[in-house]
């Protein structure tokens, strides 16, 4: 821990060359003994305790409870044990503690920043214990966050981000759980019951289905005592089964028409999983086709030269199964047609003749520099560890990420690029006005 801040402080006054050999925090790892996986890193600068515990419980378990996996998640607070929604976030303030909580499309987390001793910091795991092992899940409670995420599915649909990215999805994964929204529908929520959520809480918040990371000023046998008090209040359980291959699907090319002042064009195709061997250059890529944005290639191609859009970029989202390729921007509707084309044609010139000179070299020195500040506080670290956890990463993931990144040449980045982006199968997706579509009065 102590490396990793020093590397933070010499980058910061550039006294580093593009690699550097510090190490990263060392990640202590067992199970407890109902079956949890628990990533440890020592932190004893300051009294303070950062936890994250994971579940494979997102989106893509709701089978045919679209929206459950959210729900059950943003429950997570609203009462615990014997204590409802009022009290339980009255004794958690009391203790300074701070909580959080959310859900993805691969998991649900929750997370937790409190001091490591004290009645206070006692009193907070017990209550965060509580909030994972034993929520309510009171009739009241879960009336009023239906209600509330069907104010959000409505405000979703007057936003042509949202319907764009819905749409996205659709079309990627039509035989995926990954399609659908994590939202759920309208008609999806308002059907939602009590029994609903108990039983997705019973299956997927569970030991075998969890990974806890504790990141802050404990010992080995401080932090195996929280793991096995947070653990062994959970049932065993069994995690959840590996999800379904994502297979190619056909290209898309469609237009949805809303009134919004901009079209919103979403292109792009399956892409990688977590883990997967053309992740590095693939990253390394992508940063300078579209990821580094006001320097990447697709923003000079299509702001700096022709001014179609205010913003351009690119991603891969990295996930359990293949998860997305994105390349995206906001152009006005006369000009969409112009932006599409623009946006494909740089893709596909990068892809077939590979990254123009110098380009990578610059990417990788960028990701390199970059890469510390991104764990630089424990709660990051936290979150990074909880998902080298969550995705069966290597234990040196954090060490060995500048030495991957600096290997990536530009013939990895072509090879890559070319096997895993075919420009036959990309999806185009443009929410906005038709180009010739009258404006209303």
């Amino acid at each position: 821990m102590k490396s990793l801040r020093k590397l933070v402080t010499l980058l910061a006054l550039g006294l580093l060359p593009c690699v550097t050999a510090l190490a990263g925090p060392a990640i202590e790892q067992w199970q407890t003994s109902n079956g949890a996986r628990v990533y440890v890193v020592a932190a004893p600068e300051i009294p303070m305790l950062d936890m994250r515990v994971v579940f494979a419980a997102g989106s893509v378990r709701d089978g045919a409870h679209a929206g459950v996996a959210n729900l059950t998640n943003g429950l997570l607070n609203e009462g615990a044990g014997e204590l409802d929604a009022d009290a339980f976030n009255n004794e958690m303030s009391a203790t300074g503690a701070i909580m959080s909580h959310g859900a993805e499309r691969d998991m649900a987390f929750a997370s937790l920043r409190t001091l490591t001793e004290g009645a206070h910091a006692k009193r907070a795991l017990e209550l965060f214990t509580l909030a994972l092992a034993k929520p309510r899940f009171d009739t009241s409670a879960i009336e009023r966050d239906k209600a509330r995420t069907l104010v959000a599915l409505a405000h979703k649909e007057q936003s042509p981000d949202a319907v764009a990215q819905d749409q996205f999805y659709a079309s990627l994964y039509p035989a995926h759980p990954y399609g659908s929204s994590p939202d759920g529908t309208r008609a999806s929520v308002s059907a939602l019951t009590q029994s609903d959520i108990r039983a997705f809480h019973g299956q997927y918040y569970v030991a075998r289905n969890a990974v806890i990371a504790i990141v802050g000023a404990v010992d080995k046998a401080r932090a195996t005592a929280i793991a096995e008090q947070l653990s062994q209040a959970l049932p065993p359980g069994e995690r959840a089964p590996a999800l379904p291959t994502v297979t190619l699907p056909p290209a898309v090319d469609k237009h949805v028409e809303f009134p919004s002042i901009q079209s919103h064009v979403m292109l792009g195709m399956p892409g990688i999983s977590r883990g997967d061997a053309d992740y590095f250059p693939l990253l390394v890529g992508n940063h300078a086709l579209g990821g580094s944005s006001l320097v990447s290639i697709l923003f000079d191609e299509v702001r700096d030269k022709r001014g179609l859009s205010y913003s351009v970029s690119s991603y891969f989202i990295a996930m359990a199964e293949r998860g997305p390729f994105v390349a995206q921007l906001q152009t006005d509707r006369k000009q969409q047609d112009e932006a599409v084309k623009v946006l494909r044609d740089t893709i596909a010139r990068f892809v077939e003749q590979g990254p123009p000179a110098g380009s990578i070299e610059a990417a990788r020195q960028n990701l390199i520099d970059g890469f510390p500040l991104r764990v630089a506080s424990n709660r990051q670290i936290a979150e990074y560890i909880a998902m080298i956890g969550f995705y069966d990463l290597p234990l040196d993931y954090l060490d060995t990420f500048a030495t991957k990144v600096a290997a990536v040449t530009p013939a990895a980045v072509k090879d890559a690029f070319t096997r895993r982006l075919p420009l036959a199968s990309l999806t185009t997706i443009v929410v906005g006005r038709g180009a010739n579509t009258p404006q209303a009065p």
